[in-house]
């Protein structure tokens, strides 16, 4: 009796144990068998929160890796669950699905010689398996893409080859290349990599730009979509600031995009190839999948911007020098204080109104310690003499602390140049900050050589633009010319067309910067 109690509660475990197996939401390395490939491929998988507890279907992400990882590598480094069940609580963004498939070193395209058909296998075999394993809302508005590195390069690949089966993308640090950087990488990188995909092993030069690789190339295949045929696109391309030679491709992918009018949004973020910026895109990565998934317009980023404080009228001084009043911002500090402070010297057409919206943010930014206690110079629009003389007279009206290390010089839209090229003088700062530059590609390549030759390595240069700025492409190569000049600088591109709403926004973390500049 005894024993069959135990077999019988044994059987009852095994029993409950499979059931609860069932309603796992992670399942990791689910595999599927491909005809296609005649091989099994390995999947995990994220459920939303509620999916067992009703019978509502669910929109699907497909999240794809980077070249060397596997279908684990989104559950082990990007903590996708983590940031969607947030959202999804928050009200961000709607429940979905995550699918991680395995993609070898496929970069998700059929092989030119026809002998691995990874991308065959991914339309034609998974995505139906996945809609008919799970309680999928099958129809390419309800299908997005995220990937990084040669995840990125498919998450665009496959958007642009099957617009009517993936209605949006977000592709993070794309492994692309653009003809000049195929022709030109060594041949060992090439054939590992491209050769072997895209033909011309072996090939150098010209002989590598094959008719198969022209048709994957999202540099061919994104001018067929200008017109009528890019409402059929929805993009969201996030690259770091610190990478190499995808610098120069992704930053040529936006220009080339805004030129054909497609439209997209475009993010640089602080980093270099890591899951520290595929991490940090995934929560405007998610918001931007959410709105497409509802059919609705894209809401905007994630709105860290906190209300800004009115400033004090005793931090607020006006210098006389030579008939001119200069407009200075001091902190609270400095009425009590025989110190003395860094100073920001900022260039730029400013109303009264606006020059004291800029000097409560800094003051905001000062009271929550997010930056030292710093002077904020609001340079005029005629100099009333030398640059150097100016800082001299003004080190004598103000109580700013001498040396370059504790001055720093800011340029705002058509200033911007300007103001670079006083920083490229013979007066030395710690940093050099250009906001929503006016800057023609021509600018780029006429100041780029003058940086490298004049400006010290000590300052730091640090670039704000937003992404639909008709002034973007200037602002993105000097980007491409310091990164491939190997000088170490701050690049971000964030959400808008520019202008003194959109500066302000950016200005903490530009001051941050500059601040840790002045300590170090």
């Amino acid at each position: 009796m005894k024993k069959t109690a135990l077999l019988f509660f044994f059987a009852l475990f095994l029993f409950a144990a499979a059931w609860a197996g069932n309603e796992l939401r992670m399942r990791e390395s689910m595999c599927m068998h491909s005809r296609i490939l005649n091989q099994d491929v390995h999947f995990s998988v994220i459920l939303p929160e509620t999916y067992f507890s009703g019978n509502q279907k669910y929109p699907v992400v497909y999240m794809l890796h980077g070249l060397g990882d596997d279908e684990t590598s989104w559950l082990e480094y990007g903590c996708v669950n983590q940031f969607a069940d947030q959202a999804i609580r928050d009200g961000e963004i709607v429940p979905m699905i995550f699918i991680m498939p395995e993609a070898f070193r496929t970069y998700y395209v059929n092989d030119f010689e026809g002998s691995f058909l990874y991308q065959d296998m991914f339309i034609l075999e998974l995505v139906p398996h996945i809609d008919s394993l799970f309680r999928t809302i099958a129809d390419k508005q309800h299908r997005a893409l995220m990937g990084y590195s040669m995840g990125g390069f498919g998450a665009l690949n496959l958007h642009l080859n099957h617009p009517d089966v993936f209605g949006t993308t977000v592709p993070l640090s794309i492994s692309v290349r653009t003809d000049a950087q195929y022709m030109t990488e060594e041949a060992s990188g090439w054939d590992e990599q491209w050769g072997r995909l895209f033909g011309a092993s072996g090939k150098i030069g010209e002989a590598r730009l094959t008719d198969y690789y022209r048709e994957q190339s999202p540099f061919y295949q994104l001018p067929e979509f200008a017109g009528n045929k890019a409402a059929a696109l929805n993009i969201y391309i996030v690259n770091g600031d610190e990478e190499n030679t995808l610098c120069r491709s992704n930053e040529e992918l936006h220009i080339l995009m805004n030129s054909c009018k497609i439209p997209h949004e475009y993010r640089v973020t602080d980093g270099c190839h890591s899951f520290n910026v595929w991490q940090a895109a995934i929560p405007n990565g998610l918001r931007f999948m959410s709105d497409a998934f509802l059919g609705n317009p894209y809401r905007g980023d994630l709105n860290k911007n906190q209300k800004i404080n009115e400033l004090p009228e005793n931090q607020w001084m006006e210098v006389a020098i030579q008939h001119e009043n200069i407009s200075v911002f001091i902190p609270a500090e400095y009425l009590v204080s025989d110190r003395k402070y860094p100073a920001l010297y900022l260039k730029g057409e400013f109303t009264p109104e606006e020059k004291h919206s800029i000097a409560a943010t800094v003051n905001q930014q000062i009271e929550q310690n997010s930056v030292c206690p710093m002077i904020v110079v609001f340079i005029p629009q005629e100099l009333p003499d030398e640059f150097e003389d100016f800082i001299s007279v003004m080190e004598q009206n103000v109580r700013i602390r001498p040396g370059y290390r504790f001055r720093a010089m800011a340029g705002y839209q058509q200033e911007a140049k300007e103001a670079l090229l006083i920083s490229t003088s013979q007066v030395q700062f710690s940093a050099c900050y250009l906001v929503d530059g006016h800057l023609s590609k021509e600018d780029a390549k006429h100041l780029v050589p003058k940086i490298k030759e004049k400006m010290p390595e000590r300052t730091k240069i640090i670039i704000s633009a937003p992404d639909k700025s008709n002034f973007y492409e200037g602002n993105g190569y000097i980007h491409i010319l310091l990164r491939e000049g190997e000088r170490p600088h701050e690049y971000r591109v964030t959400e808008g067309e520019g202008g003194f709403e959109w500066m302000l926004r950016s200005l903490p973390e530009a001051l941050t910067l500059i601040s840790a500049k002045f300590h170090n």
